[in-house]
């Protein structure tokens, strides 16, 4: 039965007004506070007093946006219970105002509904733990700037100073020191009274009033204050607390407020802002992003390409070296920020991690060949989830951690449980701006801090919100979710948001500028579909989603080329993205000159030698430039090509320690002739051989940089073809998000728990027939031949029980059950508390009595 059918029964705690609460209320309580589910209570009253506990009060304080946290914090200055005028008093002034009249009761509700707020609205009442972190004290100043009220701070006084203070104030003395303080109350809560004893107060006294009429309340005096503080002191406007020490009391302030728990209420979320510049077309918002998509790929693949024999080494303590990080920076062209972005990005999609190995180093995982034959819109996808999902946060490296160390790429002390949330919340808001309009990157931390204030005094967490939403909106750009900083449609697809209106084809070229007044404000905009984001986290991005980001960004993306433009100067231009066969081939004939829109190869004696060691010929590098060059073969390249390879393993280099072979003496002489020859050791065995101190990749090398073009040889005198060996981990998992608390509960495991809950509930309070020598609530102790009578009888009469029952884990519980069938020492019965037919063992039935008749 519903609470506003029994209007009388008002509930005496909290526990009974969940108990009062039908299951859509208590699973929107344990959604909105997950902690309260793990594990699941026994029963509604330990629910209502784990939802007590500190741990999870402070939780739920902190989910909540400004104007629900002011109102708790003026719940927790009013009187307790309190009516909701006098709150809304608090939070509205004297004066009123429109926008807390429209806020309040939505607020009231979601107090109520998180069990922080219990009572109706003529006793709200704020939960004790609550009260006791919100109110003020002289060691914990509440945040409304408000003091003790005139009781609490009259509470060691002498009854002499009291009555002498009620006397100052123009009031009768009284026979008690209660009565007196409740007549200074009186006073001061008089709106009428106390303006007309504040206007006998000078002008030197008001102005300490005013000093510290916004907080702190405290202040300093000496053992013989001035006279103009005399005179606040007699008439209890100011009350000492401790030697030296003063209060400016509760009702005062408020008076002198106007009745405001705060100096600015905030019951309207601040807008996000849209740029002051007309909107970019959806198309140009979407080319732009898609490029940045494309960028993006090309930098973990050359990333990746640059780590493929072996990255960097990984630091005893974890990470990369900042050196490696910097030369990481250098191969990439970008600054060292934007190149930690890409290494944490590609090890949260798990395509990089560390080898595991003695030398333990960091290269490309088996997972990153999979994803190179992927198509490149998916190859995006994987990366945007990957973003979207993970804790760690490529923004604090660099900085220092709590023990001065810097936090290091890859390393430890990256993860923040908020960033994921983040993320999402940031670009739903971006979803909610008019399409193809960026926001004021300000307005958005603005709007965060409001929707979870951040907690003073908690050192780098006290705007981490602020700094991730401000590292969102570069990473979501330069990844190529948004472009030119608004939400790309792709972008919009990955998060589940519905395309806006009207549909893309039919948008019109370029939309009229606009002012100020044309654009929607936020607060009227629609919400984010429900689901986006949820108290302890974010929704993941759906399957459906991924598929139909990877549909809208494919069209956006340059198609591979197969082929190249040959340029006289030895150069050769790609005038776009190239097919993997050709790229590879590329990069080992030519070397990059050059990045952008058009990439630029140069080819080099180095590196036509480079791709004759890997075995190519030179008819196979003429067939494979001829078939893929737009324009033709330049003959400088012909030539270069023909001359390295006519010299190339003219000399072979094979193991003695080292020895050169070539059937040219006169070449050999050459060699030994050569000053730069000496650090090599080389001296004459055979007309045709010489032999080598250093070993055979030195050789090779010391040769090759006299001019010369070697090949090395095996042990039978074949020629060693050298390619680059791809160094690859063993199968490794990305690494796991560190969750913000606990998840929240699916519907399944909310109704399980909601049954569970008020099954207990049920055996717990069901009425039993009072038995002799035992109260009515004790758990009944009944010898085994009274627990089968009593089960038996019950079968007979289809009577309910009321048993305790001890499981196979030694765990007690009270249960309410029918019984069906008794037979081998087991009874078999329906179970309220299960909601289901269960069968149990006798001997694990500790006592059993019978629920009174109304409950039967």
């Amino acid at each position: 039965m519903s609470t506003e059918e029994k209007p009388a029964a008002a509930p005496r705690s909290l526990a009974e007004e969940l108990r009062g609460r039908d299951d859509v209320g208590l699973a929107a309580l344990l959604r909105s506070r997950p902690d309260l589910v793990t594990p699941v209570p026994t029963d509604l009253t330990q629910l209502a007093t784990r939802a007590g506990t500190r741990a999870s009060v402070v939780r739920a304080l902190e989910r909540l946006d400004r104007f629900a946290l002011q109102t708790a914090q003026a719940l927790a200055v009013a009187a307790d219970p309190a009516p909701y005028d006098e709150l809304l008093g608090l939070l509205a002034g004297d004066e009123g105002d429109p926008a807390v009249s429209a806020a309040l009761p939505h607020v009231v509700r979601t107090l109520r509904e998180q069990a922080l707020v219990w009572g109706g609205d003529d006793r709200l009442r704020l939960v004790r733990t609550a009260r006791e972190l919100l109110s003020p004290s002289a060691q914990h100043p509440s945040p409304t700037g408000l003091g003790p009220t005139v009781r609490e701070a009259t509470a060691g006084m002498s009854p002499g100073r009291i009555q002498e203070i009620v006397t100052a104030a123009g009031l009768p003395s009284t026979h008690d020191s209660v009565s007196a303080v409740a007549a200074l109350t009186g006073l001061f809560t008089d709106r009428a009274r106390m303006s007309a004893l504040l206007a006998e107060v000078p002008p030197e006294s008001a102005e300490t009033l005013e000093r510290l009429v916004w907080g702190p309340p405290y202040g300093q005096v000496t053992a013989d204050p001035a006279p103009r503080l005399r005179l606040l002191l007699d008439r209890g406007l100011l009350l000492p607390t401790a030697p030296g020490t003063v209060v400016l009391p509760r009702e005062v302030a408020l008076h002198l407020r106007g009745g405001r728990a705060h100096r600015a209420t905030e019951p309207v979320p601040p807008p996000v802002e849209p740029v002051p510049a007309p909107a970019h077309r959806p198309q140009v918002v979407d080319a732009a992003a898609a490029g940045q998509a494309y960028t993006a790929l090309a930098a973990v693949e050359e990333l990746l390409k640059d780590w493929d024999e072996g990255g960097p080494a990984v630091l005893r303590s974890g990470g990369l070296s900042v050196r490696d990080l910097k030369r990481t920076a250098v191969a990439l062209d970008v600054p060292e920020p934007v190149a930690a972005f890409w290494v944490e990005l590609a090890y949260a999609a798990g395509l990089l991690a560390s080898d595991g190995e003695a030398d333990e180093r960091y290269a490309a995982t088996p997972a990153y060949d999979t994803w190179l034959e992927r198509p490149a819109a998916e190859r995006w996808t994987v990366l945007a989830t990957a973003w979207l999902a993970a804790t760690r946060t490529p923004g604090l490296v660099g900085e220092r951690d709590a023990k001065d160390h810097t936090v290091a790429a890859l390393g430890p002390g990256l993860d923040r449980s908020a960033a994921p949330e983040v993320r999402h919340r940031v670009l739903a808001l971006l979803a909610g701006l008019p399409e193809g309009t960026a926001p004021v990157a300000e307005s958005v931390p603005a709007r965060l801090r409001w929707e979870r204030p951040p907690r003073p005094g908690t050192g780098d967490g006290e705007d981490l919100r602020s700094r991730l939403a401000r590292w969102t909106l570069t990473e979501a750009e330069t990844l190529g979710i948004t472009g030119r900083g608004a939400l790309s449609a792709h972008g919009r697809a990955l998060l589940g948001l519905p395309a806006p209106e009207p549909d893309r084809p039919d948008h019109p070229a370029e939309p009229e500028p606009r002012g100020p007044g044309d654009r929607l404000p936020v607060h009227h905009r629609p919400a984010p579909p429900p689901g986006l984001l949820s108290p302890a986290g974010f929704s993941p991005a759906e399957p459906k989603n991924v598929t139909a980001a990877a549909r809208l960004l494919a069209p956006l993306l340059p198609e591979p080329l197969d082929h190249v433009l040959l340029q006289a100067d030895l150069t050769a231009v790609a005038p776009g993205p190239l097919r993997r066969p050709l790229a590879d081939m590329l990069d080992v004939l030519a070397d990059v000159e050059s990045k952008g829109g058009a990439t630029v190869y140069r080819f080099t004696p180095g590196s036509v030698r480079r791709a004759l060691d890997a075995g190519q010929t030179a008819a196979d590098l003429h067939a494979f430039l001829t078939a893929h060059s737009r324009t033709p073969v330049p003959q400088p390249l012909a030539y270069l090509i023909d001359d390295v390879a006519r010299r190339h393993g003219h000399l072979r280099v094979g193991a003695a320690s080292a020895y050169v072979r070539c059937d040219d003496e006169a070449v050999l002489n050459e060699i030994l002739a050569d000053k730069r020859a000496a650090e090599l050791g080389l001296r004459r065995l055979a007309p045709t051989v010489l032999a080598a101190r250093a070993d055979p990749a030195g050789l090779l090398e010391g040769l090759r940089r006299m001019g010369f073009a070697p090949a090395a040889e095996s042990a039978e005198g074949d020629v060693l073809i050298t390619r680059a060996h791809a160094h690859r981990t063993p199968p490794r998992t990305p690494p796991e998000p560190v969750p913000e608390g606990p998840p929240v509960p699916d519907d399944t495991l909310l109704t399980a728990a909601i049954r569970a809950v008020r099954a207990g509930d049920l055996a717990a309070t069901a009425p039993r027939k009072p038995r002799a020598g035992r109260g009515g609530g004790e758990l009944p102790r009944t010898g085994s031949a009274e627990t089968l009578a009593t089960v038996q009888a019950a079968v007979l009469t289809g009577e309910a029980l009321w048993i305790g029952y001890v499981n196979a884990e030694g765990a007690a519980s009270q249960r309410v059950i029918a019984p069906v069938r008794v037979e081998g020492g087991f009874v078999t019965a329906y179970d309220h508390t299960a909601d289901e037919v269960r069968t149990y063992p006798l001997h694990r039935i500790t006592g059993v009595a019978e629920l009174a008749d109304d409950e039967s």
